[in-house]
Order: structure tokens, then C-alpha cells, then sequence
């Protein structure tokens, strides 16, 4: 078989692999939740002498899922300095993207977290925190001087560490915030799972219109009949704006999913229309909402509020 010269052969893609390790309490748990919410595989308290064996058995063509690998001081056969060498080793090999995190935290602050869970460290045995702190920070001096990523979450709450985790690695997400839009009717019960209800009960009913009554909150002339009404258009503008300020932040906050409900009497007309509108507003700020009309094909719904009190 001959080959044509000048012709390269095409680059395959690499696995992605991120080492995550550092002091005990500096956050390890914390990072790979993130990482797996963000899309990637996660192995902890893996035995780090079989590394090798497992980066052969993943993907190698680049559209295997990115893998994180968790490990410690408690770790079987824990040796920093034989750790590094098979990592480097393993690096030259051409088929893997490594990287690695260490997590650090201040001797005082790891204490702190120590004490407050009332956890033995297990280096320390029977004697104080501190001992095994250092005795700790000893034996992992050799990986925080090598590792590709240093993070410090002395100071960092548990949202602080998530949200950076996100801000370093959130390219591999498959996923952003996912939000959905709904319409229900308070006669029928409150939507079981939301974050934000609004109640439109306070704007003009059009179900006491007769030509009116028929129609839902998707039809023109009742979305008309409600934009008459005075409160509207300054109730819509700041829901709108509350909305589009929280989205923003509650993504930053590792939050997966977000569901705004708008209830009225019976779920078909004022709730529905207001949901539409608001649908329409996220899409042209960049959101892809989901949405759901709860009661909009329930038969009952005319019976249920035409029975209650015309302030309804």
C-alpha cells in the first residue's frame, strides 16, 4: 500500500481529564457536584496507580464525555511524587488534555470548618485539627507546586467555589438554565414546583364579558380587553424586569432550572396571557422559555369561576 506524500493524517481529538485534589475540606466534594452537574464524568477517591488503566478504557476520539478524577491524602498508595511522574508520563502520550486543580485553604480557616462539623482530620488521630493540617500540607507540597490550577477558597463560601468552578470549566456544559413559563388557575391549586407566582387576580376579569368568556388569553381580543386595563402595563414592565434581573443570577448560583408561574381565577384568561407575553419578552432578551398553559383545556374551568364571586 503506497501513502501520498504531503498529505498529513487528520488530528484526533484528545480525552479531556482534570485531576482534582488538594487539602482535605478545601473543597474537593463541592467542585466535583459542579463538575457533574456541568456535564462531566466523575470518579472520587480514585486509586490514582490505576490512572492509567482508566484513561485507556475511555474514548479516544475527542466525543467522549470530559472526565474528572477526585483523589486525596486518603487515598490507597497516596505517593505525590510517583503521582506526578505517571501524570507527566501519561501526558506525553497525545491522546489526553490532563489538567489539574488543587484546592488549598489557610490552616486557620480549615480549623474553623473542622470544628464546626466536629470531624476528626485523618492525619491528626488523636491529636488536634492543626497537626494533621500540616502534617497534610507537608505531604502535598510536591502536587501544589505542580498542579496547572491553584485555587485558594479561604475565603470562599460554598456558592463562591460553585460559581468559580462554573466560571473555569463551563464550556464542557451541555445545558444552561432551563426556564419554563406558566399559567394556572387558583381554583384548581397552586403549581407545585415554582420559584416565582404571580398573582394576576388584580387585573380586569374578561371572563364577565360575555363575547369574552369563549376565549382564552391566547386570543387577540382578550389580550386587547387586559391591556386596558391602567395596572397593566406598569405591573407587566417591572415583573418583566424583576424576572430578567434574577434569571441572570440565579444561573451564577449553579441554580439547573428556573419555572415563573402567573395564576388567576380559573388558569384560561388573564394567567395565560400575561405568561405569553412574558414568553415573548425572555425570548428577545436571548432565553429559550418553556411553555405550559396548566388549565387552559379544562372544560371546567367557565364553572369553576362563574361560581365564584364576581371579585374573582
Amino acid at each position: 500500500m503506497t501513502v501520498e506524500s504531503g498529505k498529513e493524517a487528520p488530528e484526533v481529538a484528545k480525552q479531556r481529564v482534570l485531576l482534582v485534589t488538594g487539602m482535605l475540606g478545601a473543597g474537593k466534594t463541592t467542585a466535583l457536584r459542579v463538575l457533574e452537574d456541568l456535564g462531566w464524568e466523575i470518579i472520587d477517591n480514585f486509586p490514582i496507580r490505576l490512572l492509567k488503566g482508566l484513561i485507556e478504557t475511555s474514548p479516544g476520539d475527542g466525543h467522549g464525555t470530559p472526565l474528572a478524577i477526585g483523589f486525596d491524602s486518603r487515598t490507597r498508595g497516596f505517593d505525590p511524587q510517583r503521582i506526578i511522574r505517571q501524570v507527566q508520563t501519561l501526558g506525553k502520550s497525545g491522546t489526553i488534555e490532563l489538567t489539574t486543580l488543587f484546592l488549598d485553604c489557610s490552616g486557620r480557616e480549615l480549623e474553623r470548618r473542622y470544628n464546626e462539623t466536629r470531624r476528626r482530620h485523618p492525619l491528626a488521630s488523636d491529636a488536634p485539627a492543626s497537626t494533621g493540617i500540616r502534617a497534610e500540607r507537608e505531604l502535598l507540597t510536591p502536587l501544589r507546586r505542580w498542579a496547572d490550577i491553584l485555587l485558594d477558597t479561604t475565603d470562599f463560601s460554598s456558592n463562591d467555589l460553585q460559581r468559580t468552578i462554573r466560571e473555569q470549566f463551563a464550556s464542557s456544559a451541555p445545558n444552561e438554565l432551563t426556564v419554563t413559563v406558566s399559567s394556572f388557575g387558583f381554583s384548581r391549586g397552586m403549581p407545585p414546583v415554582a420559584d416565582l407566582v404571580f398573582d394576576m387576580r388584580f387585573l380586569n376579569n374578561p371572563h364577565w364579558d360575555t363575547d369574552l368568556r369563549p376565549m382564552t388569553g391566547q386570543d387577540q381580543p382578550v389580550g386587547e380587553y387586559i391591556r386596558k386595563d391602567p395596572a397593566f402595563d406598569e405591573a407587566f414592565n417591572r415583573i418583566r424586569d424583576l424576572v430578567l434581573l434574577l434569571l441572570p443570577r440565579y444561573a451564577a448560583q449553579g441554580k439547573a432550572y428556573a419555572h415563573i408561574a402567573f395564576g388567576c381565577t380559573g388558569g384560561r384568561h388573564r394567567s395565560v396571557f400575561v405568561a405569553e407575553q412574558l414568553a415573548a419578552a425572555l425570548r428577545q432578551n436571548g432565553f429559550s422559555p418553556t411553555l405550559l398553559h396548566r388549565n387552559l383545556g379544562s372544560r371546567a374551568a367557565d364553572l369553576l369561576e362563574g361560581g365564584l364571586r364576581r371579585e374573582g
